[in-house]
């Protein structure tokens, strides 16, 4: 049989991109951009030129991403990914500045970027590489220690510096990774026992603040002037919109909303140009999700399979946390909707990880010519 080419060059490689990502992504971005055009009349310009400029680069960095073979990148460089991922949260705890009430982002110059976005696209690199070289005794007590001691110093460092939020998405990304790698449900049910057994201990750990989150969370009509007002008006500017939204200059409780660009831009987004928006957002997402799984199906390794598993659990775990705290469901911890969420780290992150992913696709035809020559 003829051998697959590999299609090396700039234009195969393009041409092999998943045209439902393009898609997806594209809708997402521009849904974005008009977003931060149409709330100018509250902050300014500002967020639409650094929204912009945050997308243009990060389109920039998938494609240059998608051009370098994942497989030696996971297979050369993970330990330096892993030694630089620890470093770099390291000194965010140390240099750190405090945005809100947490210490989880670093200056440089007049640029503040949130390492722990980044990071995520490292993390997600290393355990790939971590799963790849135990995938045949996953379930051995000595390999589970090893990948829990791996997951728990970068989480660890996370929780530190007082993101809740994002150290969550690391936590859904490790459960998601570890479950379709083969890990024993028994051990699953051993890890919720001991976290619920830890609750108490953890609880203790946490500041006051945070405590308050989750408890009002829950229930923020029980606190509606303080802890829960956010999360309650969030939920009146979703509801405010209807079906097709008070229009692009529009709406009112976004005005009163903190983070209405960020943390609650779906509410935002729904109050200008409704419900109807907001399905359109989550069709969006949910098919980015589906095309990450095939991609993952296909890839020639493992560790590429793996890596899109974890891309997909991020997107996952951050739409479901963002827009649980636009319907009041969920305690407001700051985590931004993919694509949508203004923010030149979390959105340059966002492209950095669908790289990775396009990287897989257009770098599989090694895997289907070995499946042929079986």
């Amino acid at each position: 049989m003829k051998p697959l080419s590999t299609g090396t060059g700039l234009k195969d490689r393009l041409k092999q991109f998943d045209i439902c990502l393009l898609i997806c992504t594209s809708i997402l971005s521009l849904l974005s951009l008009l977003l931060m055009y149409s709330i100018s009349d509250k902050d300014g310009t500002g967020l639409l030129k650094m929204q912009a400029a945050a997308t243009f680069a990060g389109v920039c960095v998938m494609v240059l991403l998608s051009m370098v073979d994942y497989q030696e990148v996971v297979n050369k460089l993970w330990l330096i990914f892993l030694i630089g991922e620890i470093g770099l949260l390291g000194i965010t705890l140390i240099y750190g500045v405090a945005e809100g009430e947490n210490v989880s982002w670093l200056k440089i110059g007049p640029i503040h970027i949130q390492p722990s976005e980044f990071v995520k696209g490292t993390f997600i690199v290393t355990f790939s590489k971590h799963l790849d070289m135990v995938k045949h005794r996953i379930n051995h007590p000595l390999s589970i220690l090893a990948l829990g001691l791996h997951a728990g110093v970068i989480i660890g460092l996370i929780m530190l510096s007082g993101d809740l939020g994002v150290a969550l998405v690391y936590c859904g990304i490790v459960a998601l990774m570890l479950f379709c790698a083969g890990l024993s449900i028994f051990y699953f049910l051993g890890a919720g026992v001991a976290a619920f057994v830890a609750i108490p201990y953890v609880w203790d750990f946490l500041k006051e603040y945070q405590r308050n989150r989750i408890i009002y969370g829950f229930d923020p009509e029980s606190d509606p002037e303080e802890y829960g007002y956010q999360a309650l008006l969030g939920r009146d500017a979703l509801a405010n919109g209807g079906m097709f939204g008070k229009g692009i200059h529009g709406g009112e409780y976004y005005h009163d909303l903190f983070a209405c660009e960020n943390d609650f831009a779906f509410s935002t987004l729904c109050e200008k140009f409704g419900l109807a928006c907001g399905i359109l957002v989550l069709v969006c997402l949910t098919v980015i999700v589906f095309r990450v799984f095939m991609i993952a199906r296909t890839s020639r390794k493992d560790s590429g399979a793996f890596l899109c598993i974890g891309v997909a659990a991020a997107i996952v775990v951050q739409t479901t946390e963002n827009i649980g705290m636009c319907l009041a469901m969920l305690p407001v911890i700051g985590i931004t909707l993919p694509f949508i969420s203004y923010g030149g780290s979390s959105t340059l992150a966002m492209y950095l990880l669908l790289g990775m992913v396009h990287s897989v696709k257009t770098h599989r035809v090694k895997y289907n010519f070995e499946r042929e020559q079986a």
